[in-house]
């Protein structure tokens, strides 16, 4: 392990001398040569962002439709608890006496039992649906990232320079643009 490290090292530092070694030789060229990987390397990059930036519209849409759900779902959860609470009333008030009240609402139990039973299914339900899709959005992503970063990223075009030479005038055009 500790060899491992040592020869990681060594190669580091040849590289770095390498590099060190191109910039005091070859300043302008050298720095035209990092000019041109670092600019590559921003534009390879575009695709990525893309990638990310849709996964994030997917991503927006999942927890809308979670949030959607989970709202739809606590306005059923208050509106039957409501009902509910109005029913166990009306009966309470037609009750001929305490006996009747106890066994009327022992009686409604079972069916608020039920119904808490049923909202909390929904509710993991929605969450196991929400998270499924998450899942699969994140493995999209994943999957998108990294086969592009397994297939060959296009070169992307350069533009090519023409070197500027400097054109002498011969002495005779000189010497008409003199006179």
């Amino acid at each position: 392990m500790i060899a491992h490290i040592n020869e990681s090292g060594s190669g580091r530092r040849r590289d770095l001398n390498e590099q060190i070694r191109r910039f005091r030789d070859e300043p302008v060229e050298a720095m035209r040569e990092v000019a041109v990987n670092s600019a590559d390397g921003i534009k390879s990059l575009k695709v990525h962002v893309r990638v990310f930036a849709h996964s994030g519209v997917k991503l927006a849409a999942v927890s809308q439709k979670a949030v959607e759900d989970l709202i739809k779902l606590e306005s059923e959860v208050i509106t039957s608890a409501l009902t509910a609470a109005a029913t166990r009333l009306e009966r309470a008030a037609q009750a001929e006496n305490v006996v009747d009240l106890v066994l009327d609402q022992a009686e409604m139990l079972g069916a608020t039992r039920d119904r808490i039973v049923d909202h909390a299914t929904r509710a993991v339900e929605i969450v196991g649906v929400t998270g499924r899709d998450l899942r699969d959005v994140a493995r999209h992503t994943y999957e998108r990232v990294l086969k592009m970063t397994e297939e060959e990223v296009p070169e992307v075009k350069r533009a090519t320079r023409k070197v500027k030479r400097a054109v002498r005038k011969t002495t005779a055009r000189f010497r008409k643009a003199a006179a």
